[in-house]
């Protein structure tokens, strides 16, 4: 239990800490987030402890009730913080003695605040885990509604920002203590009491490893990546350059100068946030490279980065669960923006199809190209004799090629921009919905 000093480990100190360093130790500012989990790792040791024949079990039964008292405490916003209480679990036990007495001090039995801790941002990490799984489950079935739903509408595909070909709108929509414990506490016990699929198998390590911690930040990181990718695509989408989309005034701001704007805030947001979840991680693993084995207190510094992103991944999903559930898509001005140029593609495998080497066909179709800019006509608007002045493999037959629809159906490989193929990416993803609702 606590020294005089207030300390779980003031016994073997002399005179009181800087009040500097006393804050600067401190992480129950933040760790406060774990109560719950402190509670119910707590709970679970002392029935450990009791196993053990550590506790009587009118001792345990008195802690139990004493933590459940706690507990109510925080969940009611009555639990008062005092100067002395560096963590969450410095905390918990200081009430748990004023409720109970000295049994209190039992509980801490053969235990260190480097297990309790790395134990508790477990169980916080899975119930977060868990809750950020159904938020990103969420998004994705938005967005394969909208994928079935607007799967006809065709609108171009980019790279480096050109126009490219054209594609589906749906298929853009389907593109994250060193030593252990003495005292035979039961860790199999312990492990069915918490829920975890199996015990640590080296102590040394589960005190001081963070991999847990390090892969969410990962799966945040990639998954912000992909998001904000997303966004920069609609930002351009909704400008009146592109107009091929218009997000709901739910998820817009206006300018406080210029009242014609409307502002994608929420995409910008979403942008921005990634640069936040990346920096967390980057600077876990800049704090994790130079650790010596075991625990050291540079390992307090885990808790901010989940927390921060943990709040994070879960007001970035459910925005932009909002902004493509609310999207309205301009299904004329995606149409208008398909070009004949973007079918120079098709025009070498036209040519392809007839029996010319690919490299052929494809400087082929880029003469036809520089044919019509020199004209100053459209790729489609060139006669036949003016393509066969290039190759005589053109025939009357290339007025097909001058078809949108035909173009996005060739690409009819699983994975391709073709009717038959998005409808194949959208039963897979429903298939993954409906396993992951299982």
């Amino acid at each position: 239990m606590a020294s005089e000093s207030g300390k779980l480990w003031g016994g073997r100190f002399v005179g009181a800490v800087d009040p500097i360093m006393e804050k600067f130790n401190a992480s129950i500012a933040y760790d406060r987030h774990l109560w719950e989990v402190d509670v119910q790792g707590s709970k679970a040791y002392s029935r450990g402890l009791e196993k053990a024949g550590l506790l009587t079990k009118a001792e345990m039964d008195r802690i139990l009730h004493g933590l459940d008292k706690v507990a109510e405490e925080w969940a009611q916003g009555t639990f008062k913080l005092n100067s002395n209480d560096e963590d969450i679990h410095t905390a918990n036990e200081r009430r748990l003695k004023e409720l109970i007495g000295e049994t209190a001090g039992k509980l801490h039995t053969g235990r260190s605040r480097n297990d309790q801790v790395v134990t508790d941002l477990r169980l916080w990490m899975r119930q977060t885990c868990s809750t950020l799984s159904g938020l990103l489950w969420e998004l994705i079935r938005t967005m394969v509604d909208r994928a079935e739903a607007e799967r006809d509408v065709l609108f171009p595909g980019y790279t480096h920002l050109q126009r490219a070909q054209p594609i589906r709108w749906s298929h853009w929509i389907l593109s994250g203590a060193i030593a252990g414990n003495p005292l035979s506490v039961d860790r199999e016990l312990l492990r069915a009491e918490l829920n975890f699929g199996a015990i640590t198998l080296n102590s040394m390590d589960a005190t001081s490893e963070r991999d847990f911690v390090a892969e969410f930040l990962f799966w945040a990181s990639l998954c912000m990546t992909h998001l904000s990718r997303m966004a920069e695509d609609l930002i351009l989408y909704c400008t009146k350059e592109f107009s091929f989309v218009q997000l709901s005034d739910a998820y817009s701001t206006g300018s406080s100068l210029m009242p014609q704007k409307k502002n994608p805030d929420s995409l910008e947001l979403i942008r921005s946030k990634a640069g936040r979840v990346f920096g967390r991680c980057a600077g876990l693993l800049m704090t994790l490279k130079g650790l010596p084995s075991t625990y050291n207190k540079d390992l307090q510094e885990d808790k901010e980065a989940v927390f921060e992103v943990s709040d994070t991944m879960s007001a970035v999903l459910q925005v932009a669960t909002g902004v493509i559930s609310t999207l309205q898509i301009h299904r004329e001005n995606m149409g208008q923006a398909l070009s004949p140029d973007m079918l120079a593609t098709d025009l070498a495998y036209y040519l392809v199809r007839k029996g010319m080497p690919f490299r052929q066909a494809h400087e082929a179709s880029g003469k036809a190209v520089f044919m019509a800019e020199t004209k100053g006509v459209a790729l489609n608007e060139l006669s036949l004799q003016e393509l066969q002045t290039i190759s005589p493999l053109f025939s009357g037959d290339v007025s097909c090629v001058w078809d949108y629809g035909h173009s996005v159906e060739q690409y009819g490989a699983l994975g391709g921009t073709a009717r038959s193929s998005v409808d194949w990416q959208i039963r897979q993803v429903r298939a993954l919905l409906q396993t992951q609702q299982a």
